[in-house]
């Protein structure tokens, strides 16, 4: 069997195994656009355009970690993830097919967060303007994956969905996400620049013209720098035979 068809049917596996668990399937799907329905098209509390944006970002931000995370401690708790490491299959072909799924969940969840801000939302861009925004969401769901492969790579397969948690919904609201960045207190607005998901959002906001104005280098070098940084946690988390 040729790598292609190895990495094919491990990527359909996976997703077809994530599509098998509803507990993960429909709040992955439905929290963003409930969110977005409520703050950003009802109460408008932050402008429909702009939080169509942030929440694009918690979207995508949310199977990129429990995938990754979830599912590696899982595996290594039955012993799956050895199994694999011991196959002839490649072992990035795991990571790849945890990469895919997560981005396909990411890719529906922004067209329906696209639909809703145009339909409901009344949120006109360019073309140019949808298509630069689900790049930008769709190439940022890195560093948050390797936030879950960390977790994943380090915890137990009860303990991973609970610290997902932890470090998923606050990061969300510390980044600005939930609210606009402005309205959190000043402090708070200072330490925002440590989280990725900050980042990744400011990107997205520079899209519509509704950033805080910092270059765009500033926010690619520190997606960047997490992206290595979370990347040399995992290869030392590897090399340390947190696989077991």
């Amino acid at each position: 069997m040729n790598s292609l068809a190895i990495y094919t049917k491990e990527a359909r596996y996976d997703l077809l195994s994530i599509l098998r668990t509803p507990a993960f399937v429909l709040p992955a799907l439905a929290f963003p656009v409930i969110f977005y329905l409520f703050f950003g098209v009802f109460f408008r509390s932050g402008g429909a355009a702009y939080l169509m944006v942030t929440y694009s970002c918690f979207g995508i931000m949310g199977p990129a970690m429990f995938n990754f995370a979830a599912s590696i401690a899982t595996d290594r708790a039955h012993g799956w993830l050895t199994l694999k490491r011991l196959s002839p299959m490649p072992f990035a072909a795991y990571l790849v097919a945890k990469l895919s799924t997560s981005l396909i969940f990411s890719a529906i969840i922004l067209l329906l967060l696209f639909s809703v801000g145009i339909l409901f939302g009344d949120v006109r861009l360019t073309v140019t303007q949808w298509l630069l925004l689900a790049v930008i969401m769709l190439v940022g769901t890195l560093p948050f994956a390797l936030v879950g492969l960390s977790l994943g790579l380090f915890l137990s397969d009860k303990a991973a969905p609970g610290v997902v948690n932890l470090l998923y919904l606050p990061m969300a609201f510390l980044s600005g996400l939930w609210l606009p960045i402005t309205l959190l207190p000043a402090a708070l607005q200072q330490l925002a620049v440590i989280w990725p998901s900050y980042h990744l959002s400011q990107l997205g906001l520079k899209v519509i013209g509704q950033d805080l104005g910092v270059a765009v280098f500033w926010h690619l070098l520190a997606l960047v720098i997490t992206s290595l940084l979370l990347a040399g946690c995992c290869r030392w988390l590897f090399q340390n035979h947190r696989l077991r």
